[in-house]
């Protein structure tokens, strides 16, 4: 990175709001994520307040005004609140539809009909890749369980064999591919093209979730051959009702919002005239308030009604979708205060002046640092979100497919060794009835290949783009 455009980013961004040197910044970020990190593992704090309490921690061991470290974080909250969180709804309620109406027992149903044999870890991982697309990590699972373990006892195969892939297609959708909080929140943060990093980041899935999934399977059932626990196969959610969506208009639905933002994105690099009427109309559609907005208009009718649900069943659908979200949009809200507080007492600047003489590569710093924070806070959108702010600057002269890596970069570094400070640790436990020995060995492990497996071909992409 060059001194001007140094100067330039500098003359562009919020004048920081301390004056301490990059020493006492360097040791501020080190106590601020501490206090996040202690708070979150030690004293089992929620992660919202954790990192309100921290950005605070940030301010004060910088040396910057009470004052302006308030305003810094809330700005930050809202700003990232206003950018990702309407995002983050409709897909809460594009997944709900999906769920309630029988639309992804559909998908399953037609995929395991067709699938047998050596074939069936392969049907695990294109069910839970399409189904993982509009859900969140934890509901994709929940969903997905009961299937996995009919599938093992009835067909009488290795519970790894078949879990070991469907766990792998809902983490890499969940790392790698928008419009999942955390992918979202780093595109936002780094100002990234969300066409461009949704192609890439699908690119880089592909053969990432094949290796950790049904090629680290075979391995996973050999260490850990255990058979799916009877008491973890409750009813399937659709079984209530009289008629559920066809396979073809549930996928289409689904698929709907990533061909949108795909068809923008191509047409940006094959027209690159924004005066033009084609450009300007798929700019519109391709927006992803726009696709995801059109997804659930579709969806209703497509899901909803074709289910059988009346108006009321519908409604009642979309506003009990909201609720869980809640959570997940206070976390989201609060590392987006983290990221700015950390800009404005000056942070940003002080990587760019120290990265000049950085010998390692931006991406691998960026998937290092996610790394870090994951292990030690457990969680996969406080590690996207605090990596996003730190290395939100080096993006600055970044390409924009360059700049799309670098979220893929952390979005690989966030998914790395899941262990107990993980709430999806224990959830995958539970489901599957594994001691802990036997989770690090399958779940922790395929997370680990995820994570590495990611940033190898995001490194290899960034040498040809």
């Amino acid at each position: 990175m060059t001194s001007l455009s140094v100067e330039t980013l500098a003359a562009d961004a919020t004048e920081t709001i301390t004056s301490v040197g990059n020493a006492q910044l360097g040791i501020a970020v080190l106590a601020g994520i501490a206090v996040i990190v202690l708070l979150i593992t030690k004293f089992k704090v929620h992660a919202f307040l954790a990192l309100t309490i921290g950005s605070l921690a940030l301010g004060a061991f910088a040396g910057a005004p009470l004052d302006k470290t308030i305003v810094s974080f809330t700005t930050g909250l809202g700003t990232t609140v206003a950018g990702v969180g309407v995002l983050i709804a409709l897909g809460a309620i594009l997944g709900k539809l999906l769920a309630d109406s029988g639309g992804a027992d559909e998908i399953v149903d037609t995929i395991l009909a067709k699938a047998g044999g050596r074939a069936m870890p392969w049907a695990m991982v294109l069910i839970a890749s399409v189904i993982g697309l509009p859900l969140f990590f934890e509901v994709g699972i929940v969903l997905l369980i009961p299937v996995v373990l009919l599938v093992a006892k009835r067909g009488n195969y290795s519970l790894m064999r078949i879990g070991i892939p469907a766990l792998a297609g809902l983490s890499v959708m969940h790392g790698l591919v928008p419009p999942h909080p955390g992918p979202l929140v780093a595109i936002d943060a780094i100002g990234a093209n969300l066409g461009v990093t949704l192609a890439l980041g699908v690119l880089v899935a592909i053969p990432t979730v094949i290796i950790a999934g049904p090629v680290f399977s075979r391995y996973a059932a050999r260490w850990v051959d255990i058979p799916a626990p009877e008491k973890m196969m409750p009813a399937r959610p659709s079984e209530d009702l009289d008629r559920r969506p066809g396979f073809g208009a549930t996928v289409t639905t689904v698929l709907l919002p990533v061909v949108l933002m795909l068809g923008k994105a191509l047409v940006e690099l094959v027209v690159d005239d924004p005066e033009s009427g084609i450009q300007r109309v798929t700019d519109f559609i391709g927006s992803p308030l726009i696709a995801l907005l059109a997804a659930v208009i579709v969806g209703m009718f497509t899901l909803g009604r074709a289910a059988g649900f009346t108006k009321d069943r519908i409604s009642s659908t979309v506003e009990k979708s909201l609720a869980p979200i809640a959570g997940i949009l206070l976390i989201v809200g609060a590392g987006g205060g983290f990221k700015t507080t950390l800009i404005d007492v000056g942070v940003g600047q002080m990587i760019l002046d120290l990265s000049k003489n950085w010998a390692i590569p931006t991406l691998l710093l960026a998937w290092l640092i996610a790394v870090a924070i994951r292990l030690a806070t457990g969680s996969a959108t406080v590690a996207t979100i605090s990596a996003a702010g730190l290395v939100a600057p080096l993006a600055a002269d970044m390409s924009t497919s360059h700049a799309a890596l670098l979220v893929l970069a952390i979005g690989a570094g966030s998914l790395f060794f899941s262990h107990v400070n993980d709430a999806g640790f224990w959830l995958v436990k539970e489901y599957f009835g594994m001691s802990v020995g036997q989770t690090i060995k399958t779940w922790s492990v395929m997370e680990t290949i995820i994570s590495v497996v990611g940033i190898g071909f995001v490194m290899l992409l960034s040498l040809v783009l």
